[in-house]
């Protein structure tokens, strides 16, 4: 299983998000859960639902 490091806390993750193109970060840049949760709620405030789009 491969590690990443996370472009804003430097912590290492197993999944990797990619930053929105409104956010303005590297291209090749790589988020943890909790960083692409912070930023999301930054841009878009509000009540936020997780959906499972896997069926």
């Amino acid at each position: 299983m491969r590690k990443y490091k996370c472009k804003i806390c430097q912590e290492d993750t197993i999944y990797k998000y990619v930053p929105m193109k409104q956010w303005k970060l590297d291209v090749d840049c790589i988020l943890c859960g909790k960083c692409y949760s912070r930023r999301i709620h930054e841009y878009y405030p509000g009540k936020h639902k997780k959906i499972n789009k896997i069926r």
